[in-house]
């Protein structure tokens, strides 16, 4: 009886139906007062729900057409069985400014007189994944392009009127025990663009961005980004990857 009354005492109703829990003075059909009020649906909890709410991350909460919170949106088809649900999102890594910067060049790249295709290492993202799932990586990355040697640095505009191409992918260290060859034969979220001289060319940051899916494991892994370029048999290119604002995000849905 003394926690029925206790309960009275803390539920109050005006004369237009509004409900204050806390407060004498509700402002809304229901009102919870207090700094460190909570609500509690218990139909959403792991022991109730655990194909969509498995008790160690939070778990999306949707509002039906009816107006109920719900962990399962109308029209979605999971592949666990839930008739209408969604598989949890999390965001295991948001970077930005990725790839250091080293005064504006970025991590360099040269690919010299005699070479027609060059490719490097600009980047490693360690995560870890709690459980098999996919994941969907985005980058976005700027550019930098000179005939002279980046590494110096040298930035040098190009006025042979000649093309090149630059891409950026990355590939997934499995376990984070080194690329072995099937792994380095995987590229994901590959990027491409090209920049044409003129008589007199220009020296900026063209900016790319690609996204990439794949299923992994449980475990410590490794996102290895690399660059690469392609120019004429007697042309030089060094390209700065990363030299100006960049970003990079781990979804994983499970």
């Amino acid at each position: 009886m003394k926690n029925i009354l206790l309960l009275i005492g803390l539920i109050t109703f005006n004369s237009h139906a509004q409900i204050g829990i806390g407060t004498s003075t509700p402002q809304k059909e229901l009102h919870l007062a207090g700094s460190t009020s909570t609500i509690r649906i218990e139909k959403l909890n792991s022991v109730n729900n655990p194909v969509l709410n498995d008790g160690v991350k939070l778990a999306p909460v949707f509002v039906d057409q009816d107006g109920e919170l719900t962990l399962n949106p109308p029209n979605y088809i999971t592949d666990v069985g839930s008739p209408t649900g969604v598989a949890p999102l999390n965001f295991l890594i948001t970077l930005g400014n990725f790839i250091p910067d080293n005064g504006g060049v970025g991590v360099a790249l040269n690919n010299p007189i005699g070479v027609t295709n060059a490719s490097g290492q600009i980047a490693i993202v360690p995560f870890v994944s709690p459980q098999n799932a996919l994941i969907e990586v985005k980058y976005g990355v700027t550019i930098v392009l000179s005939q002279g040697d980046l590494t110096v640095p040298t930035y040098t505009a190009f006025t042979d009127k000649s093309a090149r191409t630059f891409h950026v992918y990355f590939c997934i260290d499995l376990n984070s025990d080194g690329l072995d060859a099937s792994e380095l034969s995987k590229k994901y979220g590959d990027k491409g663009q090209f920049y044409a001289s003129t008589a007199q060319g220009i020296l900026g940051y063209p900016y790319m961005n690609s996204h990439g899916y794949a299923n992994i494991p449980a475990g410590n892994h490794r996102l290895i980004f690399f660059g690469e370029s392609i120019d004429g048999i007697n042309k030089f290119t060094s390209v700065g990857f990363g030299g100006d604002l960049d970003y990079m995000k781990i979804r994983l849905y499970n």
